[in-house]
């Protein structure tokens, strides 16, 4: 594979996943279409998913980006459902599936079927949580959604770990099983906390927010491969980095913030619709090595697996909602509103993606012995076939399975009312700490500067309130939104005055430059607020 066509990837990628917001269909199932179409077309080249690229090079930030966009805070809360599914249900689903493959499927050793197991037990939730935030989801299953995603492929790819050493003959034990489960969990987390303090030291201790975010850019893999080198989890330790520096994020000053969310937003786009499209590349490969085994028969296969995998997960899901409330007094009391529909939505959104293909591709070709390893090209078939299954049948119906249930969306209304009471509260400590300053003779000022100081304090603390009032009837918008966009006009017109005096070389290309950044940081200032 040339450079060529890794650049061409790239691109049809960004490409497919920019039409996919023009429809009403998820990115991630676009992508996926559009790679097995392409796989087929005359001249495309051929893409083979190799995990030691995909492993240590595009899992470490993609996780690294989620975990900063997560909350510490909900996470903590919700610390036993995301257990139970990010570790629990990933082991009984290696389990469960395992053996219910090897029923299943003639032939087919345990060993290699738990093998299969471990591979597809981990969903990849990245399109289910884009949905969720498309449509609505209460915030509560949103947050177990993530949470599940940050964590679950650490466990899976320890479980892979021990059923193919039982595979390959290397006769690993129940007892080293767990061990080599506790090593990597608790090593992982370990080289996370142990980091975590120095990269944040460091981040705050840079001068320069391009060297912040060089940095930002190399924390994921540096914590992925310290983790790895000493055999623990490069998973847990990135997503523990990740998830302290996010708690931490406001004590970084703001050019880095604004420099690292741009970054972050564009990588995690290219990642994400480069690994969509590599999953639909996949199928000459894996039709190719199918062997012996007729295509109808590995399609009923495919389909009695992707059954066995639903399945397994609403099995797992409602008695680990249920058990624990009906168990204890105090989660009862806490979780009075659960019903059944939130388990039944956490169950049908157990898409699988790219870490199953990718892990299940480092399966060896021999055993220990040098005998070829059975099944091998059927578990890559199936794992191909159930990644597919669930983003196309989950993926699409999962936004009117939503819909269909009419679960409470998040109040707007409460949230604006809440967001407006914090900045009131906020705008007071700030004209109180103005007073102060202002008593000292040091901090004299111009009296209309101190009226631009209260005019801007108030327009802050005014804002959200005016988005609560009634809209303008002519156009629809708030008063606070036909601010933000007579600010914009207004910056536009700037702009324009700045690009005409340097095209006539009043002022120079630097000075225009410095000018414009002055107008962008105010426009980016009135999009994040308009985005909110």
């Amino acid at each position: 594979m040339d450079a060529l066509s890794v650049i061409g990837l790239i691109a049809a990628s960004a490409a497919v996943a920019g039409l996919a917001r023009r429809t009403p269909v998820p990115a991630p199932l676009l992508l996926v279409t559009a790679g097995l179409i392409a796989a087929y077309i005359p001249g495309v080249p051929e893409f083979a998913l190799d995990p030691h690229i995909v492993l240590p090079l595009l899992l470490p930030p993609l996780l690294h980006n989620a975990a900063l966009e997560s909350s510490y805070l909900d996470l903590r809360a919700n610390i036993r459902p995301v257990a139970l599914l990010s570790v629990g249900y990933v082991l009984f689903a290696t389990v469960a599936v395992g053996w219910l493959a090897y029923l299943l499927i003639p032939h087919l050793p345990l060993t290699a079927a738990l093998v299969l197991g471990a591979v597809i037990a981990p969903p990849d939730a990245v399109a289910a949580t884009a949905i969720a935030r498309k449509v609505g989801l209460p915030s509560r299953i949103t947050t177990i959604l993530q949470g599940e995603s940050l964590v679950n492929d650490a466990t899976a790819i320890t479980a892979f770990k021990v059923a193919l050493a039982a595979a390959v003959g290397e006769g690993m034990s129940w007892a080293g099983g767990i061990q080599e489960f506790l090593v990597a969990s608790v090593g992982g987390v370990a080289v996370g906390l142990i980091l975590m303090v120095p990269l944040h030291w460091l981040r705050l201790h840079l001068k320069e927010a391009m060297l912040q975010n060089t940095l930002s850019l190399l924390i994921p893999f540096v914590a992925y491969a310290a983790a790895e080198q000493v055999g623990a989890s490069g998973v847990l330790a990135v997503v523990v980095v990740a998830l302290y520096l996010g708690h931490r994020a406001w004590q970084v000053d703001f050019e880095t913030r604004l420099q690292e969310a741009a970054v972050w937003r564009m990588v995690s786009f290219i990642l994400e619709s480069t690994v969509f499209a590599l999953i639909g590349l996949q199928l000459p490969l894996v039709l190719e090595g199918l062997g012996p085994v007729g295509y109808a028969q590995a399609l009923w296969y495919a389909f009695a697996l992707f059954v066995v995998v639903v399945a397994v997960r609403f099995v797992w899901s409602y008695p680990a909602t249920y058990l624990p409330i009906w168990l204890s007094p105090r989660i009862r009391a806490r979780e009075a509103d659960t019903d059944w529909r939130r388990p039944l939505v956490v169950s049908w959104a157990g898409m699988r993606g790219v870490v199953s293909l990718a892990i299940a591709f480092s399966i060896p070709l021999t055993t220990h012995d040098g005998d070829a390893f059975t099944a091998r090209n059927l578990v890559l078939f199936l794992t191909f076939t159930t990644v597919i299954g669930t983003l196309v049948v989950q993926g699409l119906t999962l936004p009117g399975l939503i819909r269909l249930l009419k679960l409470p969306g998040r109040d707007a209304r409460s949230r604006t009312l809440a967001e407006a009471q914090a900045q009131n509260a906020a705008s007071r400590a700030a004209d109180e700490r103005l007073d102060e300053l202002l008593q000292d003779r040091r901090n004299d000022l111009p009296g209309p500067l101190v009226d631009r100081l209260r005019l801007t304090l108030e327009r802050r603390r005014n804002a959200v309130w005016e988005r609560l009032g009634q809209p303008n009837p002519e156009t629809g918008e708030s008063v606070d939104d036909t601010y933000r966009r007579l600010t914009r006009e207004m910056i536009g017109a700037e702009r324009d005055v700045f690009v005409r005096l340097r095209d006539a070389r009043v002022i120079d290309d630097e000075l225009m430059r410095t000018l414009l950044r002055r107008l962008d940081l105010e426009e980016a200032a009135a999009y994040r607020e308009e985005a909110d």
